[in-house]
């Protein structure tokens, strides 16, 4: 008999975090969803202080998630995520892939693992220099 507990430990749940501007070919990673937070959430790049942090720094993840629609999507994503028959690979891309996606990666991450899910991350291009823009 399966329990849902136990079926929570069988399946991993694969995150990604990416930026756009890094993509040679315009597409974002083969993902069950895809989540563009480009327009959705402010760039916390903006606050000088966080400037050349990333988004595994808890001061970063702090302004991100008190950014307007963050916990919103948050809240979807968990759910989305904690289907019965829910994705293995879920992707949310920002910009430079640095700030917002990195962060909402994170928090999305340690959220489900306290759920009792297996989670493995992904950081495409987090360690990249940040995208200056003309």
């Amino acid at each position: 008999m399966n329990l849902p507990s136990q079926r929570r430990t069988e399946r991993v749940l694969h995150l990604i975090s990416f930026g756009y501007l890094h993509l040679d070919d315009g597409r974002p990673p083969h993902a069950d969803r895809v989540e563009d937070v480009r327009e959705r959430l402010r760039d916390p790049a903006a606050a000088r202080d966080v400037l050349d942090l990333d988004g595994r720094d808890p001061r970063v993840q702090d302004i991100v998630a008190r950014t307007p629609g963050a916990r919103e999507l948050l809240a979807n994503l968990i759910d989305y995520a904690e289907l019965p028959c829910g994705p293995r690979r879920i992707a949310i891309g920002c910009a430079g892939g640095r700030h917002r996606s990195g962060s909402l990666v994170e928090l999305l991450a340690a959220t489900l693992r306290a759920r009792g899910h297996q989670v493995e991350v992904e950081h495409q291009h987090i360690h990249l220099p940040r995208v200056l823009r003309p």
